[in-house]
């Protein structure tokens, strides 16, 4: 069974057509990266799933159970991080997860998972502390065990590492991944792109939103798009004129060091040294690096959707 399912999703908000007809699945046990630039329709998407918002068209499934009709059971299945830090400045972490657990009608039997969360998330000792008085890289975790705390099947993570410090963010990636190793599906949303390539297996990438690219990681980088190449060249002096037949090829120039794109089925790194030679640059070395996720990302959003 699919873990999530949607079937040509439309949202408006007036004239704003901010999902069109998005379809894809997520299979149980994933670990699913959904990614897009401000403004693509995550949010919409992830907050459709989670009730918040009515789509307008379409069907959006957790575990086969339909969002709207059978909301009481996809809101068990499923916890969200949401983006943004919200939180109620009247309780003690411990009294939050509590409160939250009770939304699930989960009591004191609950308390053993509750300290799990704690130290997994590093919060054993901030457990009695008002959740005002907490930096805001604690208050994340918090928002992660509360999304946790009713051990949901199907875990949506959007941003979750927004703001947080590199330890943090490590501890953090350790504990998810061991959720998914005891079978959790996983869904992360992030602007982190390495995060996405290091732990995600297949990759959906929204634009304008529209569904524009949806495959493995491998996949995305060797077929099609991805195809390129840079080639890093450093020269003894700056190059003040380059050969007409390498300008468009040229991404960034910063003083004696240029860094071109290269396609893999007409370009040649060779070529390219022997015209800047050509033209009197002295190359004194070069490097070649294979397209990564954010080569991908920036091909295929700085187009626009047909």
């Amino acid at each position: 069974m699919s873990a999530i399912v949607l079937d040509g999703l439309h949202k408006h908000y007036g004239p704003v057509h901010a999902l069109k007809g998005v379809s894809l699945a997520v299979e149980e046990g994933e670990f699913f990266g959904l990614l897009g630039p401000n403004g693509a329709g995550k949010s919409t998407l992830i907050n459709i799933l989670a009730g918040l918002t009515r789509r307008d068209t379409g069907r959006a499934l957790v575990l086969g159970h339909d969002v709207a009709r059978e909301y009481r059971v996809t809101r068990r299945l499923l916890g969200v991080v949401p983006q943004e830090l919200v939180f109620d400045p009247f309780f003690s972490v411990r009294e939050v997860l509590r409160i939250q657990a009770g939304y699930f009608g989960l009591g004191r039997e609950n308390d053993a998972w509750i300290d799990e969360l704690l130290e997994a998330l590093k919060l054993t000792d901030k457990a009695q502390a008002n959740l005002r008085t907490l930096s805001g890289g604690m208050k994340r975790r918090v928002m992660i065990a509360q999304a946790l705390v009713h051990k949901p099947r199907v875990v949506v993570l959007d941003e979750p590492t927004a703001g947080v410090d590199v330890e943090l963010r490590q501890s953090l990636w350790d504990f998810i991944r061991r959720l998914h190793r005891e079978g959790h599906t996983i869904v992360l949303t992030t602007h982190y792109l390495e995060e996405a390539e290091a732990l995600c297996g297949r990759i959906a990438i929204l634009n304008q939103g529209e569904l524009v690219a949806l495959d493995e990681k491998q996949a995305l980088l060797a077929h099609g798009i991805g195809r390129s190449r840079r080639l890093c060249v450093t020269t003894r002096a700056p190059v003040v004129a380059l050969p007409e037949a390498l300008k468009p090829r040229l991404r960034r120039q910063e003083g004696n060091r240029l860094e071109f794109e290269l396609v893999r089925e007409t370009d040649s790194a060779v070529a390219v040294l022997d015209a800047l030679r050509s033209h009197g640059a002295e190359v004194v070395d070069f490097a070649t690096e294979a397209a990564d996720l954010e080569d991908v990302f920036v091909e295929l959003t700085r187009r626009r959707p047909s």
